[in-house]
């Protein structure tokens, strides 16, 4: 009996394991520009893997629409802690996806009036010239 569980545990030792991890961003509407970390990615929907799991800033500029930046948190599953990473990345047997997604909804440009910018303008010449 004892030999028979040494076989089946070595067995399971020499398993492979593989820990995939990606996420996946949409933006409404789509194909957006797409910023990672200040990487370019694509255009959404778009994706990227990832090695470490944290805190990742991502950048979503469209044309037409205000550019949008956010802080995201991928935080690890309970299988990957330590000591349990090390097994789930090597010794688990199988293929195993992390796959997270996230959706930002963008926001059209507010176009500025004319008349605004130019108000705004001689507002600033006039501080300049006062020295404020």
């Amino acid at each position: 009996m004892g030999c028979r569980l040494l076989i089946l545990v070595m067995c399971l030792l020499i398993l492979p394991g593989c820990m995939h991890r990606r996420v996946t961003i949409h933006s409404v509407p789509e194909g957006a520009l797409l910023k990672v970390d200040g990487k370019d990615i694509g255009y959404t929907p778009a994706h990227f893997d990832f090695t470490w799991y944290g805190t990742r800033e991502v950048q979503l500029l469209l044309d037409g629409y205000e550019t949008r930046t956010e802080m995201i948190e991928v935080n690890s599953p309970w299988y990957q802690k330590f000591p349990l990473d090390f097994i789930s990345d090597n010794f688990a047997g199988r293929h195993i996806l992390d796959h997270r997604q996230f959706t930002f909804q963008m926001r059209p440009r507010r176009t500025d009036v004319s008349g605004d910018v130019i108000k705004r303008g001689n507002s600033l010449r006039n501080e300049a010239l006062h020295g404020q």
